[in-house]
């Protein structure tokens, strides 16, 4: 006889960054006498990813930063740039930190942790029905955060991947400088279709993530990965003598203009990338996601439904939809379009717009940054492509996974979705 659903407050479907972030939200907000549950197959531990991302210091994260850089560079291969973040900073946090706070919330919290997959969701508009896999009742729950993967809402006009691989270098002597980041070096070789740049996240002088990124519709073999890593090492003049490989890490984000559903029905609220907060023209997930998680648990502790407002304006969006076209036709050169984005605006503001924090006015500072006319092309593009999405019949980019049925939810745990 199967054993009757657990029954709770609020439940968190997928353990990883998303989840953990609520976690460590609730409890730093004092939320206390309400039934929490966690249903993921792993209890996620150590470092098995890392974020980097920007922010203000002074936070709940400060201590728990590998790194932070106010200075970073932007390379091209006609010029050197070396970039004052101030009021900002870049930062760097891996996982393991996360996932510890995230444990001592869930102790301090009364946390119910199920290791299973969850599988079909019913939302009644009263309570949300978790079965498992196989259909078996497993919670039930007032409110629902789902931070498993999903497609988009409908398919995206332009489906991109950002890509990549890292790695850890231990060196034998002192060559990396610690006071300075690369947050991107576009001296690498250009993919046909697409765009590649390396960055350097130094710890200390001897240890630092070297990493190779694509911004591009396919992905690569490992062997081509190592490759482009090789290549770039070699580009930095680094000595592969002297270094040692520690670590390797990889990821896969989707940047789309499909739009993500962040509440599918009246009580499931989808946070991490399936509650739209990757940035469509890069990737970055981080920030967002630890906004939604401050806001859910700001509305918990005050006894409001934890429905986090939408990650990014949709002008930002609009725009990161005509910036996708314009790079995906070839209308702009990679290189090029975010080369005049730091040349042409404080550092600081570029960094806000990607984070969705810049006024109308800073806004239209940035579009004047890029090139007209491949621009005014790519937009009148994008409007005949929203035109056609109202005519014609759904379609789905390769690389979604298969979407839920209605009133339902795809069995799995949440994928990493790792924030560089």
């Amino acid at each position: 006889m199967d054993s009757p659903p657990v029954d709770v407050d609020l439940a968190l479907v997928g353990g990883g960054g998303a989840a953990s972030l609520v976690l460590a939200a609730l409890d730093r907000h004092g939320v206390r006498d309400v039934r929490i549950a966690v249903v993921d197959p792993v209890h996620r531990r150590g470092q098995d990813r890392t974020w980097a991302f920007w922010d203000q210091p002074g936070n709940d994260l400060d201590e728990l930063l590998s790194a932070s850089w106010s200075r970073v560079e932007v390379v091209t291969p006609d010029l050197h740039r070396t970039l004052d973040l101030t009021p900002l900073r870049y930062a760097m946090l891996r996982s393991g930190p996360i996932y510890e706070r995230a444990a001592e919330a869930e102790r301090r919290l009364a946390v119910t942790r199920i290791l299973a997959s969850a599988g079909r969701v019913d939302d009644d508009g009263e309570r949300v029905l978790v079965r498992t896999g196989d259909g078996r009742p497993l919670l039930r729950t007032r409110w629902l955060l789902d931070s498993r993967p999903r497609p988009p809402r409908r398919p995206g006009r332009t489906n991109w991947l950002q890509h990549f691989r890292g790695w850890w270098l231990t060196a034998d002597r002192p060559i990396f400088d610690p006071a300075r980041a690369v947050l991107m070096d576009f001296r690498t070789p250009q993919p046909t279709r697409g765009v590649s740049f390396g960055y350097v996240l130094p710890v200390d002088s001897r240890y630092a993530l070297v990493e190779y990124t694509e911004f591009s519709p396919d992905l690569l073999s490992g062997a081509a990965y190592d490759a482009a890593l090789a290549g770039y090492r070699d580009l930095l003049g680094l000595d592969p003598a002297r270094l040692t490989v520690t670590e390797v890490e990889n990821g896969v984000i989707p940047m789309t203009d499909g739009p993500f559903e962040a509440r599918p029905s009246p009580r499931v609220v989808r946070l991490g990338t399936a509650g739209g907060a990757t940035r469509p023209s890069t990737g970055f997930t981080f920030s967002a996601m630890h906004r939604q998680a401050e806001q859910v648990a700001s509305a918990v502790a005050d006894g409001r439904p934890p429905v986090p407002a939408p990650a990014y304006p949709h002008r930002h969006l609009w725009m990161d939809a005509v910036a996708l076209r314009a790079l995906d036709a070839g209308l702009v050169d990679g290189p090029d379009f975010f080369g005049r984005l730091f040349d042409r605006n404080p550092a600081s503001r570029v960094l806000r717009f990607l984070d969705g924090h810049t006024t109308v006015a800073e806004d239209l500072a940035v579009m004047r940054s890029t090139r007209l006319q491949p621009m005014v092309t790519a937009t009148v593009a994008d409007a005949a492509g929203r035109l056609r999405d109202r005519l014609a019949p759904a379609r789905r980019p390769a690389w979604a996974v298969p979407p839920p049925v209605v009133g339902s939810a795809s069995p799995g745990a949440e994928r990493a979705d790792p924030d560089r």
